[in-house]
């Protein structure tokens, strides 16, 4: 259920985005998702306890959508990857903190009451701190309080690049101006520039999910035992041990995404995932021969190992950026809301089926359907994602003109120049 309030969340905060403003949109995800811990830790029954983890699905899905756009309007182009970057790592972080939390509340009165009450402390610390922020300078500029988003960008770049900036702001209202002002979920597939961009954004916010990442983190206790660790114990500490190689793979990611660049970034990772797969697959189908070899249960936890240390710096990171910078700013909140909807859908989808596919055709089998998903993602990102790294939002937006109506469309041609840098 909280997956579920994540999908209406992530679909309703595109739209709340683009009417009501970023800070707007964030203040009311960390009203929902504190009111959802209170129900949750006072739930009388299971009813009302599935009725909070719908409210805090509806909070994540709001943030989810919000915070990677937010970040990316506020950022100068050079580090805007690294930025959003690291709202991936807080999340990682996050999941490594909450294990944590909740080994400690494992030896207190009422321990489930606390580990999910808990949760609304940094909703709470977040709505207070946001409330001392400035709204996103690009959306304020977008709403003609242009006086207020040029004092905001003032505070971001110096006099000679804030020029620039506001020039870049200026060229995008006049377009935007010229187009409606109301944009409609039909109105992204009417624009080919707008479809093949939503394409890539979705297409890439799908294929981090069908690649297995929330099957490994979700589950890896369950793979750990599977692998032939009976012991629950050592099961979650090796699951612990996961969650702290992926936060530690996103800090390496936020280096790598401004410097490595984001398609070369999410082609490298993607090799790794598909190779590591293929290692979990092979300890598997060993296990499930019959031997008694200890050896397969320590190649499969090598395997979860190398997934995530693959995984984190590359495909965790690409998606949430990329889709954070390559939308015209009429349809950032829109198509973001959309795609982060994809992301949410598909997470529901690969949590639900993860075990029940295991059980039907073997878990060697299942990790080599996951791997075959991945060659199909590293295709996809070498068909139809560009590289995005340095680029105003304005190049960003002329890229898809170009592959929209051919390279002639500008005499320049910023894809190249994209795939230079």
């Amino acid at each position: 259920m909280a997956l579920v309030g994540a999908i209406i969340g992530a679909a309703a905060g595109g739209w709340i985005n683009d009417a009501y403003g970023r800070k707007k949109a964030t203040l009311l995800a960390d009203v929902v998702f504190a009111a959802g811990s209170v129900v949750m830790a006072a739930a009388p029954d299971p009813y009302v306890l599935i009725l909070g983890r719908l409210f805090v699905g509806l909070g994540v899905g709001i943030a989810s959508v919000t915070a990677p756009v937010y970040i990316a309007e506020a950022s100068p182009s050079e580090v805007r990857g690294g930025l959003v970057s690291t709202n991936v790592l807080m999340i990682t972080g996050g999941q490594f903190l909450s294990y944590l939390v909740n080994l400690a509340f494992t030896e207190v009165p009422g321990t489930w009451r606390w580990m999910l009450g808990v949760s609304g402390v940094p909703a709470v610390v977040q709505f207070c701190i946001m409330l001392c922020l400035p709204e996103s300078p690009r959306w304020l500029f977008m709403k003609n309080d242009k006086a207020k988003a040029i004092a905001i960008l003032s505070k971001i770049y110096d006099i000679a690049r804030l020029e620039d900036e506001i020039e870049n702001l200026s060229v995008a209202e006049e377009e935007e101006r010229q187009k409606r002002n109301d944009v409609k979920i039909s109105d992204v597939f009417k624009s080919k520039e707008i479809r093949l961009a939503f394409l890539a954004g979705a297409g890439l916010q799908a294929f981090q999910q069908f690649t297995g990442i929330n099957t490994v983190m979700y589950y890896s206790p369950t793979i750990v035992q599977m692998a032939g660790f009976r012991s629950n114990q050592l099961a979650l500490l090796l699951s612990l041990i996961v969650a702290a190689m992926n936060a530690a793979g996103t800090v390496l990611g936020i280096y790598l995404i401004d410097h490595f660049g984001r398609k070369k970034l999410a082609l490298s990772s993607l090799t790794g995932v598909i190779a590591s797969l293929v290692v979990l697959a092979g300890a598997f189908f060993g296990k499930s021969s019959g031997s008694s070899n200890e050896l397969f249960g320590w190649i499969a936890v090598l395997g979860l190992a190398l997934y995530i240390a693959f995984f984190s710096p590359g495909m965790g990171p690409v998606p949430w950026t990329v889709n954070s910078e390559i939308y015209p700013e009429q349809y950032r909140g829109i198509c973001g809301g959309m795609s982060a909807t994809v992301n949410w859908i598909s997470n529901l989808i690969v949590a639900e089926t993860f075990l029940s596919v295991a059980e039907a055709v073997g878990t060697g089998w299942t990790f080599v359907i996951l791997a075959c998903i991945a060659v199909l993602a590293f295709v996809f990102v070498i068909v139809y994602v560009p590289e995005t790294v340095g680029l105003t939002f304005v190049e960003v937006e002329q890229i898809w003109k170009e592959r929209a109506w051919g390279s002639g469309y500008n005499t320049e041609s910023l894809l190249e120049r994209g795939n230079d840098n």
